[in-house]
């Protein structure tokens, strides 16, 4: 519980400093991010038995993506329709799976207001992810909880999933990352399309 109270302490400070000064990080989030994944990378090129371990992941390293896919885009499907929206904004934003920085670019083509809503829809799930994964694995298998994160599962939330799951979750968490991250470029568009 502890981590999660410095989490949102860290989330505040940084809107406070952002809001209050102009301080500017550059790249350094980036280069913070590279350096986490690359640590992540050392931990599972340590791993004994990486290969049988990928071999026991089998089916659920593809039904996890698949189940993401589908939930996501029935949740996203039931907000346009609660909200009034059209259904392919609603199918559009949620097939971003959590990738803020496509998401927002890809749908503010179409409109500004659509970019908006996609990059606060998609952010909003990553935060979500870092705060809440911690709490989710107590009521649900940690393999399962996964799919919250999206496509951050690969890069921004791995870290998290593997400090509360432990790092037999990383091989999973990165596949399932991977899968999603590799079709939001296609659907988003696809889905604006119809």
């Amino acid at each position: 519980m502890k981590f999660l109270y410095f989490v949102l302490g860290a989330l505040l400070s940084g809107i406070m400093v952002g809001r209050y000064t102009s301080l500017n990080s550059g790249n350094l989030s980036a280069l913070m991010l590279y350096l986490l994944i690359f640590i992540i990378g050392m931990d599972i090129g340590r791993s004994k038995g990486l290969r049988e371990e990928i071999k026991k992941l089998g089916r659920i390293s593809l039904l996890l993506p698949i189940s993401t896919i589908l939930g996501s885009l029935l949740g996203g499907g039931l907000a346009s329709f609660l909200v009034g929206t059209p259904m392919k904004l609603g199918l559009a934003i949620s097939a971003g799976f959590g990738w803020y920085s496509l998401t927002g670019p890809l749908l503010a083509q179409y409109s500004p207001l659509y970019g908006v809503i996609g990059f606060l829809a998609n952010l909003t799930r990553e935060i979500f992810t870092i705060i809440f994964y911690p709490v989710v694995i107590k009521k649900i298998p940690k393999e399962l909880a996964v799919s919250m994160g999206g496509a951050t599962t690969m890069d921004s939330t791995l870290p998290i999933l593997v400090k509360f799951g432990g790092t037999e979750i990383t091989i999973i968490a990165f596949i399932h990352g991977f899968i999603l991250t590799a079709l939001a470029p296609f659907l988003i568009p696809l889905i604006m399309q119809l």
